[in-house]
């Protein structure tokens, strides 16, 4: 692979993480076990959650450029 902006061969492919959302709540845990006594505690768990999107590039060992695969 050659790197499209300086031409040169020497090039390797990274991964990058990115991360978004939350685990779990504890506030959602607190008034849930409050409000449902144990079994609420699982409250905290509802949502979403964390995702995550690995997302991998090329990157140019000489001149540090960055592109998508």
């Amino acid at each position: 692979m050659k790197c499209p902006k300086c031409g040169n061969e020497n090039c390797s492919v990274i991964n990058e993480t990115q991360t978004s959302g939350k685990d779990f709540s504890a506030g959602k845990g607190c008034l849930g076990a409050l409000l449902l006594g144990p079994i609420g505690i699982l409250c905290g768990a509802c949502g979403k959650g964390k995702q995550t999107k690995n997302i991998n590039y090329w990157v140019c060992n000489s001149c540090g450029y960055k592109w998508k695969v």
